[in-house]
């Protein structure tokens, strides 16, 4: 077992290496504008799984996913080389949902800023339900006391 700074170095190390394949060696016409977004690898550095998102439409998700299945091997090799470890990690592609996240927060934000803005509008012509002061002022307890019945 590594400890987790050997596992986060391996981890940083084979998200360069991986990115660099990518973007010089790696000639699919299938992989489209791809970003390695993050590496998170097991504790014994046996399997990388490798996080990624595509810039396009689900098509163009789809033939990245392919391309980059059908360059694992490649891929897997170049990451034993530079790394010079015992045990290559094996390598997992994994499309990564953050932008779908970050669209759904977008959408969700927003929607909470067009419910304010109706509730602001609404305040705006909106009148009180009794006076527009409820509350008792020291002017108005003494006029009240002036007024009891003196006992």
């Amino acid at each position: 077992m590594a400890n987790e700074a050997r596992q986060r170095k391996m981890a940083d190390r084979v998200k360069v290496i991986i990115a660099e394949m990518l973007e010089k060696r790696i000639k699919d016409p299938r992989l489209g504008f791809v970003t390695v977004t993050d590496v998170r690898i097991t504790p014994d550095l046996r399997e990388a799984s490798v996080f990624y998102t595509v810039y396009g439409d689900e098509e163009a998700r789809q033939d990245t996913a392919a391309a980059l299945e059908s360059a694992k091997g490649l891929l897997r090799s170049e990451v034993g080389k530079q790394t010079g470890v015992k045990f290559t990690p094996t390598l997992a592609f994994i499309p990564d949902a953050l932008p779908d996240t970050a669209r759904h927060v977008e959408d969700l934000l927003r929607q909470a800023a067009e419910a304010d803005a109706a509730v602001h509008e609404q305040a705006a012509s909106a009148t009180y339900a009794g006076d527009a002061d409820p509350y008792r002022h020291p002017a108005d307890e003494e006029a009240v006391d002036d007024v009891s019945p003196a006992g």
